[in-house]
């Protein structure tokens, strides 16, 4: 597996909120749900996206946006105009001053907004737990990117766009598995753009001897690696391994491994049946105190707490 697949093979959406918004103008969702990420098509008519620190981007028909989270932002036909609605946690819109407005808006299924027929349709994804999108993926990303329509071809667009309606069995899991491939196929798309700003282990993987290397860690993180070994398996001196390793990817090898492993320690740990003992040895612990401490070292929080929640929100 190399780096980008194995930073992708990430998403894993467990129930996630999917939504077709139609609303008519003058419209604006102040989004303050706390989600890692979420995904926005405009399927028909555009939309400004307005973060609170950065400048307004914009979504035409056809573009697609991935939102990082947890910091809030706005949405609206209009970058001045006024939040009329306001998505909270757990699903819950209402309005500035607290009007519930989930049933008053209801259009059917999955569809939400002013009318059928307004002029502007937005289809949302949310990502609505940490550890559905890994740490790295999110650290590898703006708070909005716009992947524009004209810039890719692909029908999962399309097909979430008639699914997201549908009511049969198993759905739930159709629509998961849906989002999941889009978003991994818009962020494939978005870092083979020189704009991307793509992460520098993602562009040494370019580099002959380094690219091996991170394929190397990344395909086999629990093997007992040292420097020396890795500088054997690339065919260079340890000396100049590290070196180059470093001055490509921004950090020695033995610290990426560190980050590598704890990333994939963070996701596994939140499989139902995972035991600490068990993910330490996955990823290359010698023993569930040996991965406790080093988790609790890099994201200040056990695996046990980050396993119930307790880091959330934490970045």
């Amino acid at each position: 597996m190399d780096a980008l697949a194995g930073l992708l093979d990430g998403p894993r959406a467990r129930g996630a909120f999917l939504l077709r918004l139609v609303l008519d103008p003058p419209w604006s969702l102040r989004i303050q749900d706390r989600a890692p990420l979420t995904l926005l098509l405009a399927e028909r008519g555009g939309a400004w996206i307005v973060p609170d620190r950065a400048e307004p981007v914009r979504l035409r028909p056809g573009d697609i946006a991935v939102v990082r989270g947890p910091e809030p932002y706005t949405i609206a036909d209009d970058p001045a105009t006024e939040p009329r609605i306001v998505i909270h946690p757990g699903e819950l819109s209402t309005t500035p001053d607290g009007r519930e407005l989930c049933e008053d808006m209801t259009l059917g299924v999955r569809t939400w907004g002013d009318g059928p027929d307004g002029s502007a349709v937005l289809i949302s994804g949310t990502y609505q737990l940490d550890g559905e999108v890994s740490r790295r993926l999110l650290a590898a990303l703006p708070q909005v990117l716009v992947l524009p329509a004209d810039a890719w071809r692909s029908p999962l667009p399309a097909l979430l766009a008639e699914e997201i309606g549908r009511e049969e069995p198993g759905q739930e899991v159709v629509l998961d598995r849906l989002l999941d491939l889009l978003l991994i196929a818009v962020l494939r798309a978005w870092f083979s753009r020189p704009e991307a700003g793509a992460p520098a282990w993602y562009r040494a993987q370019g580099d002959p001897v380094v690219g091996r290397a991170l394929r190397l860690l990344d395909e086999d993180p629990a093997r007992p690696w040292t420097v020396a070994l890795l500088a054997g398996e690339t065919g260079l001196s340890r000396a100049a391994l590290a070196r180059r390793f470093t001055e490509l990817v921004g950090e020695p090898p033995m610290a990426y491994l560190t980050g590598r492993r704890l990333a994939l320690a963070a996701d596994l740990l939140r499989e139902p049946d995972a035991t600490v003992g068990a993910v330490a040895r996955r990823v290359g612990y010698g023993s569930a105190f040996a991965l406790s401490t080093a988790f609790k070292r890099e994201r200040g929080v056990s695996p046990q707490e980050h396993r119930a929640g307790v880091g959330a929100g934490r970045r």
